[in-house]
């Protein structure tokens, strides 16, 4: 009973709230640690004691206190999921305290790192031409990697360079893409793409992106493919494609964009998720400041 509650739940998860692989990876992961934790008793039937001596016992593993609290949140959903269905009556995890999270500066690249990123995925073969409008794509909307991973062909209006995103929760946005962008992804599409397809006989294939199979591109196949061009551009940040998104959100407001605007391009739910982008340009401008003002 208990694993069948757990596969709808999965289920919910990627069907009504398009979660990334990633994110349903990490749900499953903390909910069967915790079925391994109460081998002796159903989950089901584990109270709000029971809950905060869990928590206390992943304290004494020496976990951080974002780990704890990301456990934590993973499981208050499912047992909010357990109720919706009638499985349990209440919650245990709901009122459950958890330690309090600083939030970290976004990591983002540098100008010239993205120069040697961009050059790095300048090569003349089939898979070239995809991680370049691929990086493009990132850098010049900033969506997440399930929603790139989950473009069609449909999705792109090539004559007034836009995409159409269904985000988190089947919403759906519109991007301009940029110049930069548009033609890279209109290059991969007429010399790229049909060499991919035509290779492994997937004429049918609606994916935006393929692997070098001819399916559709998957998130770890991005960020495979970030890894690669990081090593080949020689750059020592960890690279990933939250990183790319970071960096568009922070250049847009370097250069003038407010709040509000990034705030609909990154299809965020509340104007609080953008103000760290908020934060992370005033880092850098207390930076120059104090760098170039005579009296500083």
């Amino acid at each position: 009973m208990v694993n069948t509650c757990l596969k709808q739940f999965i289920e919910y998860l990627q069907v009504q709230k398009r979660a990334s692989e990633y994110t349903l990876t990490n749900y499953r992961s903390d909910i069967e640690e915790l079925f391994q934790w109460y081998q002796g008793i159903s989950p089901l039937e584990i109270t709000q004691f029971d809950a905060r001596n869990y928590v206390t016992e992943l304290t004494y593993l020496g976990l951080s206190d974002s780990t704890i609290t990301r456990k934590v949140s993973s499981l208050r959903t499912f047992y909010q999921f357990l109720v919706g269905k009638g499985e349990v009556s209440y919650n245990p995890f709901q009122l459950l305290k958890v330690p309090k999270v600083e939030v970290s500066t976004p990591t983002t690249l540098l100008e010239h790192e993205l120069t040697n990123l961009f050059h790095a995925a300048g090569g003349p073969s089939p898979l070239d031409k995809r991680n370049r409008s691929i990086l493009e794509l990132l850098y010049a909307t900033g969506i997440r990697v399930s929603e790139c991973v989950g473009l069609n062909i449909s999705d792109y209006d090539d004559e007034i360079g836009t995409i159409r995103i269904t985000g988190r929760g089947i919403r759906e946005r519109y991007l301009p893409i940029g110049k930069a962008a548009n033609d890279a992804l209109q290059f991969y599409l007429e010399h790229g793409r049909p060499e991919i397809i035509s290779r492994y006989h997937r004429s049918q294939e609606k994916a935006m992106f393929l692997n070098y199979r001819g399916g559709r591109l998957t998130d770890r196949g991005v960020r495979v493919i970030l890894n690669k061009l990081m090593e080949s551009a020689s750059i020592h940040t960890n690279i990933s494609p939250h990183v790319i998104r970071h960096t568009f959100a922070t250049h847009m407001l370097e250069k003038g964009a407010d709040l509000r605007t990034v705030q609909e391009l990154l299809g965020l739910r509340n104007l609080a998720s953008t103000q760290i982008y908020s934060n992370v340009t005033k880092d850098r401008i207390r930076e120059v400041y104090r760098s170039f003002h005579p009296r500083a």
